[in-house]
């Protein structure tokens, strides 16, 4: 059931409302007199029924949290114990009175993320792009192209062998399939060799666990093609077919994969002394050339 925002025709019988104990020069509060919040409300009153269930949190709050969190690249649980804490988080969102209790669970956030479905979600930023519409209106911009790094670990042959095995016995034991073996001792002193590759004299045993390791992860791949329920298998034949790709791949071949769960991360070679390379996406920025807003 939707609540109404609530209408304070008179000041606090305590003393003055929230916003007067403000600095009305705060940048947050100069965006908030800014923003149409009456067409938040309006577009998202349809996803709300009428008369049945708990009264819910006011829609401004909810978007001003959305907002907030945003702006000051929060999460969830931190933007919501940031607004408890913080009043001019609460007059943001129309609060007139200093509230000592959070507003909302932090997975109401989330619920109200679905509610609005995309479409909210993109009304909410087309909206923050008409606050700027005068400053976006420029003949000049600025373009920029960076890395973004994936979150992933520094690639090596041998670390993405023993990920493709211990995903493989994962497997395994969830469908109960009786493996004639798991390699696990093995496998666990063979990464103790690969601890040797830039020894110049013991570099040959670690290049021979390597090509143990991704021997072990072909044995054990082709083991549960055979013995998987068919169902199970086609289900899997995404990430059978990725792990196939990183058994066979050579150092110069193209398109490599340097990450199971971010097969589409890439090297780029940027020539810094502490990072040569990186491991990610290339993406690129566009500015105003006098705003510094992002296109």
């Amino acid at each position: 059931m939707l609540k109404a925002a609530e209408q304070h025709q008179q000041t606090s019988f305590f003393g003055s409302d929230l916003i007067d104990q403000l600095d009305p020069k705060d940048p947050l509060l100069l965006l908030s007199d800014a923003i149409p919040w009456q067409e938040f409300e309006k577009a998202f009153i349809g996803e709300y029924t009428e008369g049945i269930g708990r009264p819910s949190i006011p829609i401004r709050v909810m978007v001003g949290l959305l907002m907030l969190k945003q702006l000051e690249n929060l999460s969830d649980e931190r933007v919501v114990l940031a607004w408890k804490q913080n009043p001019y988080y609460q007059a943001f969102c129309g609060i007139k009175n200093f509230q000592n209790q959070l507003p909302c669970h932090a997975t109401e956030l989330v619920h109200f993320r679905k509610r609005i479905g995309t479409k909210g979600v993109e009304k909410i930023f087309t909206m923050s792009v008409k606050l700027h519409e005068k400053k976006v209106e420029e003949s000049i911009i600025n373009v920029d192209t960076t890395v973004q790094e994936k979150a992933i670990t520094y690639p090596t042959d041998g670390k993405l062998a023993i990920k493709i095995i211990n995903r493989l016995n994962k497997l395994a034991k969830d469908n109960d399939i009786a493996q004639r073996r798991t390699f696990v001792k093995e496998v666990k002193s063979l990464r103790i060799n690969l601890r040797f590759f830039r020894h110049v004299k013991k570099r040959a045993k670690a290049v021979k666990a390597i090509k143990r390791l991704r021997t072990i992860a072909g044995v054990l791949l082709r083991e549960l093609e055979r013995k998987l329920p068919q169902l199970i298998v086609d289900q899997q034949a995404k990430n059978f077919a990725l792990y196939q790709k990183v058994l066979t791949q050579k150092k110069h071949d193209r398109d490599k994969v340097y990450s199971l769960h971010e097969p589409q991360a890439y090297c780029v070679a940027k020539g810094k002394d502490h990072k040569p390379y990186e491991y990610g996406a290339k993406a690129s920025i566009v500015t105003t050339s006098t705003g510094n807003i992002i296109l």
